[in-house]
């Protein structure tokens, strides 16, 4: 069967980039390590609790369920004398839903499976070539999560739809919020020059989500790193799509074109961060569509608490296909309100968005985060019409190393409901949604 058009993702790797957000490094318990050698066991165990107060897929009365996954394998890395250092990783993820099911309808609560995630082998070229620096070469393949930039056209295969949408045909196994699937199915990357002056990467990627209609790309980045920041530049090629699972839509991935100009950096302002990214799609067989973004950031840094703020204005034309887009560095990063990216909608595409961003920090260990989002359709022609205005709060407490907790009350007011033409049931008042995230890594 072919499934109607799926444009609905989930969030990707919460608990892993609260992790290292709060100072807390990447777990992994040592089981041996000497001067050439390491391996390690990756142990991220992860469990929250949802409520919303109104639905989005149709169904009246609210949702309440609970997701968990837990990820463990094996992750090492070997030095090869003078001829760099190889590395890999193997790991499974153990996931499931339970309760009502998500509020967007992507879950039933009934999903259950344990799945290979990791499963790659690098090298890294060490000071075998000094023209291009220390690790200047760095070769990978297999099943890993593949990033371009800061995410927003590329940053993994996080889409982790339930039993809810297209009879179940797209199920991934539980965990839609959580996501906790973020590996492409197949991979070849090649990176050269490191992280300073001019260095690029050249990769290769196939997804076995149904959801992406098992979507084939080609890419390459080009950037050219100073002092003041990044300016690059990303071309992606789609190959193929697998017809059995992709809609109209999803089709005009073979053969597509997408060019983006993206840059990120201080400019010389001390507590300060600029960026910004340009992105155009050229299907063969439709219109050109773009999506850009600006942002500016700024850290108080002698202040108590050191408090920062974020601005940031991005634009998504209609019908602008969100790739494999995903959360990069933290809440909002590219999913932009926690009911209105996860749930109700827009999912990056047909919306201008203002979103305006706090953040301090009280305690090493604890921050306290705000976040507002204007949204608006930018064809109001488009059906549904998703306006609306989003206030997510937030308190991420790193108890320990082993041990995060992270509780969040969202705010979320559309301009329409589903009987004036949006999809937010019984009336376009203020829902109340809340969740609680408990994160385990070792």
């Amino acid at each position: 069967m072919t499934p109607t058009l799926i444009t609905k993702t989930a969030r990707h790797g919460l608990a892993l980039t609260l992790a290292v957000g709060l100072g807390a490094p990447a777990q992994a318990l040592e089981l041996y390590s000497n001067d050439d050698a390491h391996l390690n066991a990756d142990v991220l165990a992860v469990y929250g609790l949802f409520n919303s107060r109104k639905n989005y897929d149709g169904t009246t009365g609210g949702s309440t369920w609970r997701e968990g996954f837990v990820k463990y394998g094996l992750s090492g890395d070997y030095r090869l004398r003078d001829a760099g250092t190889a590395y890999g990783a193997f790991a499974l993820v153990s996931s499931g839903t339970w309760g009502d099911g998500d509020a967007g309808g992507n879950s039933t609560g009934a999903e259950r499976t344990t799945k290979i995630e990791d499963a790659y082998l690098g090298w890294r070229s060490g000071e075998l070539f000094p023209v291009l620096g220390k690790d200047g070469v760095d070769v990978s393949a297999g099943r890993q999560q593949v990033r371009l930039g800061r995410g927003f056209l590329i940053n993994d295969d996080g889409a982790n739809l339930g039993e809810g949408p297209a009879d179940g045909a797209l199920n991934r196994g539980g965990a839609y919020y959580l996501a906790a699937r973020h590996a492409f199915d197949r991979t070849a990357v090649i990176r050269l020059g490191g992280t300073d002056g001019l260095h690029g990467s050249a990769v290769w990627l196939k997804s076995d989500n149904r959801a992406q209609a098992k979507t084939e790309m080609a890419a390459g980045t080009l950037d050219y790193t100073h002092a003041l920041g990044t300016l690059g530049v990303t071309y992606i090629h789609g190959l193929e799509v697998d017809d059995r699972w992709a809609s109209d839509f999803q089709r005009q991935r073979d053969g597509m074109n997408v060019y983006s100009l993206r840059g990120e950096g201080s400019l010389g302002v001390p507590d300060t961060t600029f960026a910004f990214e340009y992105a155009r799609q050229s299907p063969r067989s439709a219109s050109e569509r773009t999506a850009w973004y600006a942002e500016a950031a700024h850290s108080f840094s002698s202040a108590p608490w050191t408090p920062s703020v974020t601005y940031r204005y991005s634009r998504y034309s209609k019908d602008w296909d969100l790739l494999f887009t995903g959360q990069s560095t933290g809440y909002g990063t590219w999913f932009q309100g926690e009911v209105a990216a996860n749930y109700s909608g827009p999912f990056a595409t047909n919306a201008a968005i203002h979103h305006v961003g706090l953040k301090a920090n009280p305690l090493p260990n604890v921050t306290l985060g705000a976040l507002y989002y204007d949204i608006n359709s930018v064809s109001t022609g488009a059906a549904p019409d998703l306006s609306a205005r989003e206030l997510d709060l937030y308190v991420e407490w790193a108890i320990n190393q082993h041990l995060i907790v992270t509780p969040l009350v969202g705010l979320y007011k559309p301009d329409r409901d589903a009987q004036s033409g949006g999809n937010q049931v019984n009336g376009n008042g203020t829902n109340v949604y809340t969740q609680l995230v408990v994160a385990v890594p070792f």
